[in-house]
């Protein structure tokens, strides 16, 4: 029998979803705890990776059972998980249907704050830069869903067995004082590196060291850009999952956080 879980993270604390050596990963935290509470060995498919501090305020793996539970596993699991990690729903699916493989469309979120504020640390990525061109950088943000190859955009391209991405949404939105920023994509898919490797090209835009035609040629044409670092990871958040059976609201809203209303720019 097969279950999806719709959960989400605060990924701070974490080397990522993946199970890796010697380093802590949300996947591992679940498999350990299922375990324990269904008796039997389970392996847990995740949606997709999420890099180290990456958070997901929308995120599904699926597990499988030999047979079934007869107690309330969310409630169960949310008084054994840690604080950072919380269980919305555990949906009864077909046995083929796959966490993975079957997600048609995934949304991330990526914070910006320009001021030092010790609240916002862990929850959005830090740059203090005074006076970005903001029209620039949405100039750029336009010219994303126009390009389907992000080969620019991708930590070692050369490993990955393709570099093509289907965008059905760029946005960028600011708060009043245009202090804070927030960027939004939307895809079928998302390379590795891909979406903080976009934001620290803007960031490049909005402080005058890249030209949007420059932004404009990564697009256009497959460049290395090994001497590009990303963007700080815990800007970053998985924020929506869809699948052709399954589209649920997320239950946590990061995209507000203290502020009353973010503006599409």
């Amino acid at each position: 029998m097969r279950y999806f879980v719709h959960i989400s993270y605060n990924g701070i604390n974490y080397r990522g979803w993946q199970r890796q050596k010697e380093v802590i990963g949300v996947r591992e935290v679940f498999e350990s705890n299922l375990e324990r509470v269904l008796k039997e060995p389970i392996e847990c498919i995740g949606c997709g990776r999420t890099d180290a501090l990456v958070h997901a305020s929308q995120f599904f793996f699926h597990f499988d059972v030999q047979k079934e539970w007869d107690f309330d596993l969310v409630f169960r699991l949310n008084k054994m998980l840690p604080r950072d990690i919380s269980v919305f729903d555990i949906i009864r699916v077909e046995d083929k249907q796959h966490a993975r493989y079957d997600a048609v469309s995934r949304t991330y979120d990526y914070f910006i704050h320009t001021y030092k504020d010790s609240f916002l640390n862990e929850r959005s990525s830090l740059y203090l830069e005074r006076n970005l061109d903001i029209d620039k950088m949405n100039q750029a943000v336009k010219l994303i869903p126009k390009y389907s190859d992000f080969y620019s955009f991708c930590l070692a391209p050369q490993k990955q067995p393709g570099t093509v991405c289907r965008i059905s949404s760029a946005k960028l939105f600011s708060d009043h004082n245009v202090d804070r920023l927030r960027f939004q994509i939307t895809s079928n898919r998302f390379l590795r590196g891909m979406i903080r490797i976009i934001v620290r090209r803007l960031l490049d835009i909005g402080t005058g060291k890249l030209s949007v035609k420059e932004f404009e040629d990564l697009l256009m044409n497959r460049i290395d850009n090994t001497d590009t670092k990303p963007a700080y990871p815990q800007g970053l958040y998985l924020t929506k999952v869809t699948y052709p059976y399954l589209d649920l609201p997320p239950r946590t809203d990061v995209t507000s956080g203290n502020l009353n209303e973010w503006i599409e720019i």
